[in-house]
């Protein structure tokens, strides 16, 4: 996924200062924020001053950091320090096929907003601004950090736009089980259920501020762009009225940079066309959707030894791809970003920098075998790596 991170595997030890809650877990106060670390301070600055060169002299801005550090616990990025650090977390991001556009990142500076309502309008601004019609644009917006006496404002949501789960008494879920926890907390804060109930009920946002109170903001139409799914040959696909969201925003993972938390950070790229076929929509804990392709085709579904699974998932990435590309909305296929991933490798190494991957993760869900990516092994990541977005705690 050039851009998104699915979460698919294990934690790494929680950071002081910056749990936020799962899918399903209910927010839960940060622990007190500890004073910034002046080596990860310093460490950062000197890594900034060696990759972009800024005007003011290094020592000069480190007895400015380490002076605020001294006086507050904390220090204050500059823009440039921030943009920076964004775009190197992302091209930290051990999990991620889409760094070779690492660079690209574009870094909205909202560090002055801390209340619920204005973290909510300035979501619903990037979505605006990171969709453009489908003409995704990877975004960041980062929000006010954690500072000693004064944590910043939490997202709980997973990512800015999900869908509903609704529990049917017998246990069956519509929408999508993953967010069938989630959906029960927003409506114990008071969000109505749609009437009738969908598959595809984009969720609020639930956030809070230095107070800790969890608010809901729900998402309006206009920055929620959708694509419609169709198959490019069989008509009868479009008469499973499925649809999936145009722009994959992360906005649970905390941004620590130079030991400054920014625990509210959504960011997005675009999606890969096997996140939402063969995972979103295919796997048996999501929208479980194989059996219902498999029956359409006419496939003979006795036997996995039929390959029916095989067959029909990459009918239904087909359509997600076909569908996409229709629409005009950026989607990327996992040969061509795999291919680009191991540009970004070379270009990396021809940098004298290590490129940690996640195998597990870089292979794509879908032919594997089939992608460059598969016939090789990567650096082992180290989980004390930073700049870097750091997976939610619960």
């Amino acid at each position: 996924m050039p851009g998104s991170w699915d979460h698919r595997g294990a934690r790494p030890p929680a950071t002081s200062g910056c749990p936020v809650a799962g899918p399903g877990g209910a927010p839960q106060p940060p622990a007190a924020v500890q004073p910034v670390d002046p080596e990860e301070a310093r460490s950062f600055v000197e890594q900034f001053y060696a990759e972009a060169s800024p005007s003011v002299p290094l020592a000069d801005r480190l007895r400015q950091v380490r002076d605020e550090i001294a006086v507050t616990g904390t220090y204050v990025h500059t823009p440039e320090e921030l943009t920076f650090g964004a775009r190197v977390a992302w091209r930290n991001s051990a999990r991620c096929i889409g760094r070779l556009y690492w660079n690209g990142l574009r870094v909205r500076d909202r560090r002055h907003v801390t209340e619920p309502a204005q973290v909510a309008a300035e979501c619903v601004e990037h979505l605006r601004e990171a969709t453009r019609n489908g003409r995704i644009r990877a975004t960041i917006t980062v929000f006010a950090p954690d500072r000693p006496g004064r944590p910043g404002p939490r997202i709980h949501n997973e990512q800015l736009i999900r869908y509903a789960g609704h529990r049917a008494p017998d246990g069956v879920v519509r929408g999508d089980p993953r967010y069938a926890d989630f959906t029960d907390q927003v409506v114990k804060l008071g969000w109505p259920r749609p009437q009738p109930l969908g598959r595809f009920d984009v969720l609020p946002l639930m956030i809070s501020g230095p107070d800790r109170r969890p608010r809901l903001f729900g998402l309006p139409p206009d920055a929620v762009l959708e694509v419609p799914l169709r198959h490019p040959e069989h008509a009868w696909f479009a008469d499973l009225r499925l649809r999936w969201h145009a722009v994959p925003a992360i906005s649970n993972m905390p941004l620590e940079v130079g030991g400054v938390c920014y625990a509210a950070a959504p960011f997005n790229g675009w999606y890969l066309n096997t996140e939402i076929g063969a995972r979103n929509l295919a796997d048996t804990d999501r929208y479980n959707l194989l059996p219902v392709i498999a029956a359409r085709l006419g496939l003979d579904t006795s036997s996995v030894r039929t390959m029916w699974r095989d067959r029909a998932l990459v009918e239904l990435v087909r359509a997600v791809q076909h569908s996409f590309d229709e629409a005009g909305v950026t989607m990327a296929d996992h040969h061509t970003e795999s291919e680009r991933f191991l540009t970004h490798v070379a270009k990396e190494e021809s940098a004298g920098r290590r490129c940690p991957a996640d195998w597990s993760w870089i292979v794509p869900p879908m032919s594997g075998g089939l992608t460059p990516v598969f016939h090789r092994y990567y650096d082992e990541p180290d989980p004390d790596t930073r700049p870097a977005f750091l997976p939610p705690t619960d």
